[in-house]
């Protein structure tokens, strides 16, 4: 698949680590670093734009390592990037650990993924189909 990309800035595109990733990682761009104090979040811009195509979006997720190692994770995980969005692309860090955390410009930040998605049409009914599980939820099965 092949999306239109705008880079205004001075970082490689989104690219897979690996032959098998699903997520691009994206990078910080900035104009000098930035400090994330402990439970601050901001939105860190990327100087990416992209022209998703209708029935996909790209899903925005935090770097693994980042979050285990410092504590930095994206706030509204997975965000969404939607396919009429035009904008550039801002990434909102918040840092979950207790010290302070600096973010510099062309630092891996998150990773992106393309997925499709459908679009419903609610039926509206009186009554849902019965299942063996019906209304349970949130630990309903006892198990761990």
């Amino acid at each position: 698949m092949q999306i239109k990309i705008v880079n205004k800035s001075d970082n490689p595109l989104p690219a897979y680590s690996t032959e098998m990733s699903a997520g691009m990682d994206l990078r910080a761009y900035l104009q000098e670093p930035l400090v994330l104090k402990p439970l601050e979040r901001k939105l860190i811009p990327t100087g990416l734009y992209v022209e998703i195509p209708k029935g996909y979006e790209a899903q925005i997720r935090p770097r693994s390592g980042l979050a285990l190692k410092k504590g930095i994770t994206v706030l509204n995980t997975p965000g969404t990037i939607d396919a009429d969005y035009r904008g550039e692309i801002g990434i909102i860090l918040i840092n979950l650990s207790q010290e302070d955390f600096v973010v510099e410009s062309g630092e891996r930040i998150c990773q992106m993924i393309i997925a499709a998605h459908k679009t419903v049409e609610w039926n509206l009914v009186e009554v849902l189909e019965e299942t063996g599980r019906g209304e349970g939820g949130f630990g309903h099965t006892g198990k761990n």
